[in-house]
């Protein structure tokens, strides 16, 4: 149902480090630039992300109550790619770990302040929150 997910930035090349960092976690690379903007994501695959300047030449703010999620294949790689987050800059949202039945998740914030996580459903969600 999500083409895409743009979020605003005040330092593209900063902001460009830390995405292009966790793409490579995510086993995709950018796919579009342009003068001020930069979108990362497969064409044809699933949701992209975006970053860019406010068009209204503003500064960038993070959204309250909104997040970006990050599909993850399994909790190890849920764990991996909040440890490069965290490298690369973002500040910790929540350590992964299970967040209920069948549901593991890691939450971590960009360095503009963008929230995202990093999660996985299913049977190895499940299996770590056993585990846990």
């Amino acid at each position: 149902m999500i083409g895409y997910v743009t979020l605003g930035t005040n330092d593209l090349e900063r902001a460009a480090r830390f995405y292009d960092a966790i793409a490579a976690r995510m086993g995709t690379r950018r796919m579009m630039e342009w003068p001020g903007a930069i979108a990362w994501g497969e064409p044809g695959g699933g949701a992209g992300i975006g970053l860019t300047a406010p068009f209204d030449g503003k500064p960038a703010s993070v959204g309250n109550g909104v997040m970006v999620a990050l599909g993850a294949r399994d909790p190890a790689h849920v764990d991996e790619i909040y440890a490069c987050a965290i490298e690369n800059g973002a500040t910790c949202e929540g350590k992964p770990g299970p967040r209920g039945t069948g549901f593991y998740a890691a939450y971590f914030r960009d360095p503009d302040g963008n929230k995202l996580n990093a999660f996985c459903m299913g049977a190895a969600a499940e299996a770590a929150s056993a585990a846990k």
